[in-house]
């Protein structure tokens, strides 16, 4: 059977249908504008269809485009598996992770690290983001699969329960809230908040545990990373919140507090995030293999670090 349209033709129309238009898919493959442009013009003149809505410089992706789109990604996928295979590999293509802030930092790299080993010569990209921005790229077929600490609400994406996590409110060892056993909601609202942005899990977590008192909030900082909030904490600027995750060494360490607060549900999930249309490679099937294998003995997140 002569096939009417080649590998590099596909990676062309899905490079500008994630891109949005020739010149950025072109930049991402390497190529000439003017050979993606020949490339993706020469496919749809050979079925008579178009893929996509022009506006302006940009390429939105139609009805027929976006049933295309699954489809050309997982072909390409099985191709990067047939030249893994003939090059003496174990079968596995590349394989693009996005994980969200908490999970990239202290559990992905050592997972991404883990899998390397296993399976050498399998490449591996890790992204870490928020849940929102983690969430669009898996939807856009440009990460494999996602870890997220948040919840997506978006139909075309499947979550899995992976494993529990839970935030904790802290402060430096000389605040005052320190040496208190506990705590009520009231107190700490009198306090200045260091917290992650809008988008991210924790963020999502924290603003739905406090319900009514949201509102209340003093909120000093929004940071982008947890790192940035432990430190400005220990700095006594303010009290914050993050996964325990990310503040077991510091709990240990006593640079950090835990400030214990009554009556409020910091509990979530980790989950695993893939497109409900997503081809399921080997290599895909066998990184989620290592992070149930690691997670199996762990009550919360924090007991998968030592």
């Amino acid at each position: 059977m002569s096939l009417r349209y080649t590998l590099r033709q596909l990676q062309v129309f899905l490079a500008v249908g994630q891109a949005g238009t020739v010149s950025d898919a072109a930049q991402r493959l390497a190529m000439s504008q003017s050979a993606a442009s020949t490339s993706l013009a020469e496919l749809e003149r050979q079925f008579d269809c178009r893929l996509f809505d022009r506006h302006g410089k940009r390429l939105r992706l139609n009805a027929t485009g976006q049933l295309l789109l699954p489809k050309a990604r997982e072909l390409l996928d099985r191709a990067a598996e047939v030249e893994a295979i003939l090059a003496g590999g174990m079968g596995f293509g590349p394989l693009r992770v996005g994980a969200t802030l908490t999970i990239g930092n202290y559990l992905g790299t050592v997972l991404v690290g883990e899998f390397m080993r296993r399976y050498p010569g399998s490449p591996v990209t890790l992204e870490v983001d928020n849940t929102t921005r983690i969430g669009a790229r898996v939807a856009d077929f440009e990460l494999d699969l996602g870890l997220i600490e948040g919840e997506s609400d978006n139909p075309a994406l499947q979550m899995t329960d992976w494993v529990a996590d839970e935030l904790a409110v802290f402060c430096a060892p000389t605040h005052p809230l320190a040496k208190a056993r506990s705590v009520g909601i009231e107190r700490v609202l009198e306090e200045q908040w260091l917290v992650r942005e809008r988008g991210s899990g924790t963020r999502q977590t924290l603003d739905r545990a406090l319900g009514k008192w949201r509102s209340r909030l003093k909120i000093r900082l929004e940071l982008e990373h947890t790192e940035g909030i432990k430190r400005a904490v220990e700095s006594g600027l303010g009290i914050g919140c993050v996964s325990r995750l990310a503040l077991k060494d510091a709990f240990r360490r006593g640079s950090l507090v835990e400030v214990k607060l009554r009556g409020i549900d910091l509990r979530r999930r980790f989950y695993f995030l893939l497109h409900r249309q997503k081809y399921h490679t080997p290599g895909i099937d066998a990184f989620l293999g290592l992070c149930r294998e690691a997670s199996a003995k762990a009550r919360r997140s924090d007991d998968m670090v030592p």
